[in-house]
């Protein structure tokens, strides 16, 4: 660890499969909701009153809160989105709006009660990808300026034609770009890159009033700093400049198991804080790419893979199962995952870098084991886990989900006070992720 380490904060992550579902506001005829003058616009002709439109648009991912829009708009561009926001900023009846992109939100922040919901996946259609264009400020300095509605796989896939890709990432990518920039955008590459929000270098911003504002931090920083992160509450991101990095061909995928949570967190920050300038690393191209925590409860211990990623083969699975059950009345285990990108420069040295990087850690003997994927396979290995659960129908169901930071001095209490005093004893069924974060980024 370096001497003037910033103090990490570790990000957990709790998805907990409930049957609670509550319903807030009840669905009353449109014609009483909108002001007529609304249909009078030319915008009017994208704005559906279908039961269908209305009906997705009234729930989330999180599937706990029901909210009933009176309208769903579907812009053919940003100046439709504009127009329905001055609109309804001057008319004599103005109503909530609500910009939708996936709709990953849980707690309903993608809804607008007897209002109007923009479905921001309509500005793509007729598009043929010209909302996604790679360019450069200068030979090496490359961007990607990505309309705010675009998935971020298909981000991905456009950069990666001209041998880029970004920086930074969730663990799903079937997500808007405006989005995950009104979140924060966090996954295991946020300890060394940041999160999504700390790689843009520029945004255009549909404000309150319906004024299109361009702004980074150098112009209008302000709403700059307000709108990444601000859960779409200070505008509607329409375009996005995203920085890029030469894409990596190939991931070395590593999972170590614990049954100490103190050398588990010890270890996470060992990693996050390996100094690039240690004699024994220096010929190393690169720290680590990617380091995220986790939790095996007692209750999920029968299967070492989850829905998110296949991880463990099938030889493994027992080994790891029969871990779990030795725990006994403490049966609950951490994996520390982490990977590291190369490609055909890098390749011949891998191993080594690996074994350098992963030198004295303190994981239980034996149970290291190792992937080798290619670098989409990797970054979208969610994807085939949710595409599984869609088809056996067991994705449609509530998800909360509640993210927090908690500082370094508490993670201990949190790990002896919720995961072995509240979640060990209830029926939980879902991820419970625990990594460090650092602050400065």
């Amino acid at each position: 660890m370096t001497k003037c380490s910033p103090i990490p904060t570790y990000l957990v992550v709790l998805f907990v499969i409930s049957s609670l579902m509550s319903i807030i506001g009840k669905p009353s005829p449109w014609t009483h909701l909108l002001p007529q003058e609304l249909l009078s616009l030319d915008l009017a002709t994208r704005l559906s009153l279908d039961s269908n439109a209305i009906n997705l648009a009234s729930t989330d991912f999180g599937k706990i809160i029901r909210t009933i829009p009176a309208a769903v708009l579907y812009p053919s561009s940003h100046e439709d989105i504009s127009n329905l926001i001055k609109f309804s900023s001057t008319c004599s009846r103005p109503f909530s709006i609500a910009a939708r992109g996936r709709g990953h939100s849980v707690r309903g922040q993608a809804m607008a009660h007897n209002g109007v919901v923009i479905d921001m996946r309509s500005l793509n259609c007729g598009t043929n990808g010209s909302r996604i264009k790679v360019g450069r400020t200068n030979s090496t300095n490359f961007y990607v300026d990505v309309g705010g509605e675009q998935l971020w796989i298909d981000v991905l896939n456009a950069t990666l034609e001209h041998g880029l890709a970004p920086r930074s990432w969730t663990d799903y990518l079937y997500l808007t770009v405006g989005g995950t920039l009104s979140n924060a955008g966090i996954s295991g590459q946020a300890f060394r890159y940041g999160p999504q929000i700390s790689n843009v270098y520029e945004m255009d911003v549909i404000t309150g009033r319906g004024e299109t504002v361009t702004c980074s931090k150098q112009t209008n920083s302000e709403l700059f700093f307000a709108v990444l992160g601000g859960l779409g509450q200070f505008g509607i991101i329409t375009r996005a400049r995203i920085a890029l990095d030469p894409a990596p061909q190939r991931v070395r995928w590593v999972r170590m198991v614990y049954d100490d949570f103190s050398a588990f967190t010890r270890d996470q920050e060992h990693l996050i804080f390996i100094n690039n300038g240690d004699h024994q690393l220096e010929n190393i191209k690169g720290l680590l790419d990617y380091v995220e925590g986790s939790v095996m409860m007692d209750q999920i211990s029968s299967r070492a893979n989850n829905w998110r990623s296949s991880f463990f083969s099938s030889s493994d699975q027992p080994k790891i199962t029969s871990l779990a059950t030795k725990q006994g009345d403490n049966n609950i285990i951490y994996y520390l995952e982490v990977a590291k990108y190369y490609d055909h420069l890098t390749i011949d040295t891998i191993d080594e870098e690996m074994d350098l990087l992963l030198n004295g850690l303190s994981y239980i003997p034996g149970f290291m084991f190792t992937k080798d994927v290619s670098y989409v396979d990797f970054l979208n290995r969610v994807r085939i886990g949710e595409l599984k659960l869609q088809a056996q129908g067991l994705w449609d169901v509530p998800h909360p989900w509640l993210n927090l930071f908690v500082p370094k001095s508490q993670i201990s209490e949190f790990n002896s006070g919720v995961f072995h005093g509240i979640l060990k004893n209830t029926k939980t069924a879902g991820p419970l992720l625990l990594y460090p974060t650092n602050r400065n980024k």
